[in-house]
């Protein structure tokens, strides 16, 4: 790998989609659930599934308005792999470069993969890539094929 490659990464229209047949009917079957343990005057458990709403309901927000829309100023919107390392172009315009500890992770299923690495300033940075995120099928199993280095 002697050169340096770009990728640039859309909007996953169809994995929004997904994810919100996942999450919606997960909340609402839990605040049914919360609300009738409530009515019934358990409120113990009601207060553990209200913070477990909460808590599934970020993930939610920050899987679909991060990774699938690249909504968040931390959302990655490009990234570049060289020799020396990742250069990843956040929507904010900001860029960072992992250069220590990279690491890349693929799922069974094939659809998405995972980076992990220290930045210039030492801190660990952590993304993920989802298929619907790149143009076409070739182009992300170029950038798996490019990034396996770092496996």
């Amino acid at each position: 790998m002697a050169q340096k490659s770009e990728y640039d990464l859309i909007q996953d229209k169809k994995g929004v989609v997904w994810d919100l047949v996942l999450y919606i009917p997960t909340l609402i079957a839990l605040s049914i659930v919360a609300s009738k343990l409530w009515f019934n005057g358990d409120e113990g458990i009601v207060y553990l599934l209200v913070f477990l709403i909460t808590f599934v309901f970020f993930i939610a927000f920050n899987r679909i308005a991060k990774t699938r829309l690249m909504l968040l100023p931390s959302a990655p919107v490009s990234f570049s792999v060289s020799k020396k390392g990742v250069s990843v172009t956040h929507r904010s315009g900001s860029q960072v470069d992992l250069v220590k500890d990279i690491r890349f992770f693929t799922d069974f299923a094939g659809k998405s993969f995972g980076l992990a690495g220290v930045d210039l300033s030492g801190n660990k940075q952590q993304y993920v890539f989802h298929k619907g995120q790149f143009a076409n099928e070739s182009e992300f199993d170029g950038s798996k094929a490019q990034l396996r280095i770092f496996k």
